[in-house]
């Protein structure tokens, strides 16, 4: 039985969806696609509708989400 404990624990990992967040970072002015909760930009874009391109194919590929940010940094739109 152990042997099963850590195929389980792998399962579980897959099974937490991925929430990505886009948002204006203030520093530089750029749009950052980063992991929820995360402290490291992803990748960083001149706009924000690239971000949200680049975001909707981490999520799909990832059967994840994406939050968008406005540049304020309110949510514009969650679970995208």
């Amino acid at each position: 039985m152990e042997e099963k404990e850590p195929m389980q624990a792998e399962e579980k990992e897959k099974a937490i969806p991925r929430n990505y967040h886009v948002s204006l970072r203030k520093e530089d002015g750029k749009w950052q696609v980063k992991f929820a909760r995360g402290e490291k930009a992803i990748k960083l874009f001149d706009t924000q509708a690239e971000a949200i391109a680049y975001a909707k194919k981490l999520a799909e590929n990832q059967d994840g989400s994406i939050t968008i940010h406005k540049k304020d940094g309110k949510m514009r739109k969650q679970r995208y």
